[in-house]
């Protein structure tokens, strides 16, 4: 292995380069205004169109202009516009919604607690966490488990639990009670020799090792994505899970599966954790949720969570944590109708079907000189390009095929040189193929 440089200098020196060089070309070029959509394509203020092959960022499940969530917006607009969840209050959406998460949870949750961004939940949920340990009696048991290269968001709570140094440099960011272990991403971090299960049986000793070393009683929860996104689509070596979760279990540490770009079918199932059996104690769940056509985040807390936090709050007599927006009722009507769309049309089987299609025809370009690795599962998928020259800056060769593909009207996403494809959940199998006919004339005016 150690096909790439996996010292943290490394990556950090790769992470800036790249965020550099992606605020360098934005300056020298200007941004590229979008004035509609339709299915899974949108057009420019030039007419140009694309296909869509992010879904937005990795959000927009049932495509852009879609009338059953503009008439469920509309309608509850009508109805009433907004109201609040504070001092007793709700409404029939929130309620609705709320059940009907908890009915499709894949592990037995209690509670549903909702928020205007995943950023904003992730730092709501450790919030909790802490608030959870104190209730307990155990007000050492504060820190909290991420991972190299994850990503959970930008605000203090959660840019601290990211991994990507770009976003933590000059923010003073960690927070002393977030710590990060091994990235899971066997193409780059795993050793000579090494196969995936000895890989994950050492991301599994590497969070032990952490864990012994900060003091078990002093670790509260890990925090993941069940595939990571933003970081690379980093897919888990094979008995990941199952060997981190042993870990935790040993150490009575709580798991948050961070779903925000998993779930509602983007895996080809409806939950990241159900195609990696993973049972957490948090499920953060946004992006698809409404295929953002509103902000809407939700989370979902199980009774070991929850039932410390409700004991604390009677002691106190309240609990001080809230949002003005938080459970907005034409967001909850906007993923009511959202996830019904979804079901309706059958688009998680969907994305699993079509999604062999993409993932086997990017596979295609696993020996072509430019490519270093393809991967991914469902209908999210990454193809990470080698440098030009061992001199070459990260991220260099990546944004340079982010503007081939834009120039023949398709939008991917380079995450250093990472290309990202996780197009929209209704994309169809003709659509497909357009999108690898597209990246195979990329890759081959890359190598031009």
């Amino acid at each position: 292995m150690n096909i790439m440089p996996n010292s943290q200098e490394a990556r950090d020196i790769a992470y800036h380069m790249h965020a550099y060089t992606n605020a360098a070309r934005h300056a020298e070029v200007g941004p590229t205004v979008m004035t509609s959509g339709e299915g899974i394509y949108v057009k420019d203020n030039t007419g140009k169109r694309y296909i869509e092959a992010m879904a937005g960022l990795w959000s927009v499940a049932v495509g852009f202009s879609e009338q059953r969530l503009i008439d469920a917006a509309t309608q509850q607009m009508q109805a009433l516009p907004f109201y609040h969840n504070f001092t007793h209050k709700s409404h029939g959406p929130a309620i609705d919604l709320a059940e009907r998460l908890i009915g499709m949870a894949p592990v037995p949750m209690s509670k549903v607690h909702y928020t205007n961004s995943g950023s904003e939940a992730n730092d709501t949920i450790m919030k909790l966490i802490w608030y959870r340990s104190n209730a307990m009696g155990k007000p050492e048991k504060k820190k909290i488990i991420s991972r190299e290269r994850a990503y959970h968001g930008v605000t203090v709570g959660a840019g601290s639990l990211s991994g990507l140094s770009y976003m933590q440099q000059s923010f003073d960011l960690p927070i002393p009670q977030v710590l990060h272990t091994t990235c899971p991403h066997y193409w780059k971090e795993g050793c000579d020799g090494e196969t995936e299960e000895e890989f994950a049986s050492r991301c599994a000793q590497d969070l032990d090792d952490l864990i012994q070393a900060e003091g078990p009683d002093t670790v509260a929860a890990f925090y993941s994505e069940p595939l990571m996104g933003a970081g690379g689509v980093i897919v888990p070596p094979k008995t990941y899970w199952e060997k981190i979760q042993a870990v935790l279990n040993k150490y009575d540490i709580l798991l948050v599966a961070d779903e925000i770009i998993c779930a509602f079918g983007r895996t080809g199932k409806m939950f990241g954790c159900e195609t990696f059996d993973i049972q957490p104690d948090v499920m953060v769940m946004s992006k698809q949720l409404t295929s953002s056509y509103i902000p809407f985040t939700a989370f979902m807390i199980n009774d070991r969570v929850y039932e410390p936090i409700a004991e604390e709050s009677g002691r106190i007599g309240v609990l001080g944590h809230g949002l003005t927006g938080g459970g907005h009722p034409v967001g909850a009507a906007v993923a009511l109708e959202n996830l019904k769309i979804i079901g309706e049309r059958g688009l998680v089987a969907h994305a699993a079907d079509v999604g062999q299609e993409l993932q086997q025809g990017l596979r295609k370009f696993a020996d072509h000189d430019q490519v270093g690795e393809v991967r991914g599962v469902g209908l999210i998928a990454a193809m990470e390009l080698l440098p030009e020259t061992p001199d070459s800056p990260a991220g260099a060769i990546g944004a340079k095929m982010n503007a081939i593909l834009a120039e023949k009207g398709l939008i991917s996403r380079n995450m250093v040189d990472s290309m990202a494809f996780c197009p929209p959940l209704i994309i169809e199998k003709p659509q497909i193929a357009d999108i690898l006919s597209i990246v195979e004339q990329g890759l081959d005016d890359l190598a031009a």
